[in-house]
C-alpha cells in the first residue's frame, strides 16, 4: 500500500536538526506497517521494539534514561551494535511504557544523531502523555485511516486518483471515469480506510471477511477503553460511543446527551465524550454562530455533532447492511446522508484541513461544514445523491456573501459542485479555484 505518510517521514529523515518523531493515530490505522516499511526503504538497518508485546523491554528504562546506555544495551540484546548513520529505532506501542516515552527528551538533548520514531495509539498517549511527556523535545506526525485517494491507489487506480486531483471549475468528469470513481466510492463507504480491512477487500472482495476485521477493530477499541479508563468512567464511554451512529441517523441538529442514557445531562457524560475525542476515535464538529476568522472564536462548544474516525467502522458500529450503501433504501435516507457527511469529514481531516465546524441559523438553515483554507471560510454542503438545490446555502450566501461555496455531490459537473469522489483533494481544488479567479 502507498501511504501518504511516507512522504512526511522522508521529510523528517532529511530535516536538519530533527527531533525524535512521535507518530499518533487510532489503533490499527497502519502506524506499524508504515514505520517498518519506511525502515526497509530508507535505512540499512532497523531496531523494532514493541512495548505491548514484550513488557520486559521496560526494564531497559528502569535504571536511568541515558541514551548511550540504552542504545548500547539494545545492541547487546540483538547481537549487533546500532549505527546512528544507518539504523532506524522504532518504539512501538510506546504508550504502554511511560519511561520510554520520557526518554525521547534525552535522545533529543543528548543523542540527536539517532533516528528515533515512537508510535502509539492516541487513546494511550492521551492518558499517559500528561506526566513526563517530552514537551518541546519531539515532533509529531498524525496518521489517519486510508483516504479515498489511498484506497484508489491500493486498488491499482492511481491514474484515476491523479485525474480526480486535477479537477478545475467548469470541468465535467468523463462519464466512464465518473462511473468508475463512484463504484470505487461505494466500496470505500462499505470497507472504510482501515488498512487490514482494505487489504482483505482488495484481495478477496468478501464482505463477511471485511466485517469480521471491522468488528475486531471495534472490539479492540472497547478493550482499550476498559484498559485505560477508570472503572467508573468506562460504562459512560461505551454508552457515548455506541450512541454516535444512532444520533447521526436521526434528523438531529446536534448531539443530544439525553439520547445516550435516559435522564443523562451534559455534566454526566462530558468527561467520557472528551476521552473519545482526545483519542481521535470520535470526531467532534462544533457549531459556529458566524463565519468569522478564526472560526474557533465563534464556536459554541456546547452545541456539536459527533462522527466516527472511519466511515467503514461507522457502518459496522451502526449494524447497517452493506447493501444500504449500494442502493436507495426506504427509511435509510438519514443514515446514507450521515455516512456521506462522515466520509467527507474523514477526508478533510486526512487532508490536513483545520478543524471543521458547522453552521446553523435557528431552525431555518444549516451548512454541514465550514472550513478555513488559507484566508477564506468556505461553506460545504454534502449531498449523497445528485441533487444540487439547497435552500440552506441560499440563506447562507444572502447573509454572508462568501467568496466561495461548494456542494459535494455525485454530480459530475465541477461548477460550484465538487464530486464526492474528490473530497480528499478539497485544499488542492480550492487553491486552483482561487488561482483561476485571481487570473481572470
Amino acid at each position: 500500500m502507498d501511504r501518504l505518510g511516507m512522504a512526511a517521514l522522508e521529510a523528517w529523515r532529511t530535516k536538519p536538526g530533527r527531533k525524535p518523531l512521535v507518530v499518533r493515530g487510532v489503533r490499527q490505522c497502519g502506524k506499524t506497517w508504515l514505520l517498518r516499511e519506511f525502515g526497509r526503504e530508507k535505512f540499512a538497518d532497523q531496531v523494532y521494539l514493541n512495548f505491548e508485546r514484550n513488557a520486559g523491554l521496560a526494564r531497559l528504562f528502569e535504571e536511568d534514561l541515558d541514551p548511550a546506555r540504552i542504545v548500547r544495551e539494545l545492541g547487546i540484546l540483538r547481537g549487533q551494535a546500532i549505527d546512528p548513520a544507518a539504523t532506524l529505532i522504532i518504539f512501538d506501542e510506546v504508550q504502554t511504557c511511560a519511561s520510554a516515552l520520557t526518554s525521547l527528551k534525552y535522545f533529543a538533548e543528548d543523542a540527536p544523531e539517532y533516528a528515533l520514531i515512537a508510535a502509539g495509539s492516541l487513546l494511550g498517549l492521551a492518558v499517559h502523555g500528561s506526566a513526563g511527556f517530552p514537551v518541546g523535545k519531539v515532533e509529531f506526525l498524525d496518521l489517519y485511516p486510508m483516504s479515498f485517494r489511498e484506497f484508489l491507489v491500493a486498488d491499482g487506480q492511481a491514474s484515476l486518483a491523479d485525474y480526480l486531483g486535477t479537477l478545475t471549475p467548469g470541468m465535467t468528469l468523463a462519464p466512464v471515469l465518473a462511473a468508475r470513481a463512484e463504484a470505487a466510492l461505494r466500496d470505500y463507504l462499505i470497507v472504510g480506510g482501515m488498512p487490514e480491512a482494505v487489504g482483505a477487500w482488495l484481495a478477496h472482495h468478501d464482505i463477511a471477511e471485511v466485517e469480521a476485521i471491522q468488528q475486531s477493530i471495534l472490539d479492540s477499541y472497547l478493550l482499550d477503553m476498559a484498559k485505560h479508563a477508570p472503572p467508573t468512567l468506562f460504562p459512560r464511554l461505551e454508552a457515548v460511543w455506541r450512541s454516535i451512529p444512532r444520533q447521526l441517523a436521526k434528523p438531529n441538529d446536534k448531539f443530544i446527551f439525553s439520547q445516550v442514557m435516559a435522564g443523562a445531562r451534559a455534566k454526566d457524560l462530558e468527561d467520557a465524550l472528551e476521552w473519545l475525542v482526545a483519542a481521535n476515535i470520535a470526531l467532534k464538529v462544533p457549531r459556529v454562530l458566524a463565519p468569522g476568522v478564526p472560526l474557533s472564536m465563534y464556536a459554541d462548544d456546547r452545541y456539536f455533532k459527533l462522527y466516527v474516525a472511519d466511515v467503514g467502522l461507522l457502518r459496522r458500529l451502526a449494524g447497517v447492511d452493506a447493501a444500504v450503501t449500494m442502493q436507495p433504501s426506504v427509511g435509510a435516507e438519514h443514515f446514507r446522508g450521515a455516512l456521506a457527511e462522515n466520509y467527507v469529514l474523514t477526508q478533510l481531516v486526512a487532508a490536513g484541513v483545520r478543524t471543521p465546524y458547522f453552521w446553523r441559523s435557528d431552525n431555518t438553515a444549516e451548512i454541514d461544514f465550514l472550513v478555513q483554507i488559507g484566508p477564506d471560510i468556505i461553506p460545504l454542503e454534502v449531498q449523497a445523491g445528485r441533487a444540487t438545490v439547497s435552500r440552506s446555502m441560499a440563506v447562507y450566501k444572502s447573509r454572508y456573501s462568501p467568496a466561495y461555496t461548494l456542494k459535494l455531490t455525485n454530480k459530475p459537473t465541477v461548477d460550484g459542485h465538487l464530486p464526492l469522489t474528490a473530497a480528499w483533494d478539497l485544499p488542492g481544488y480550492v487553491g486552483r479555484l482561487r488561482g483561476q479567479r485571481l487570473s481572470s
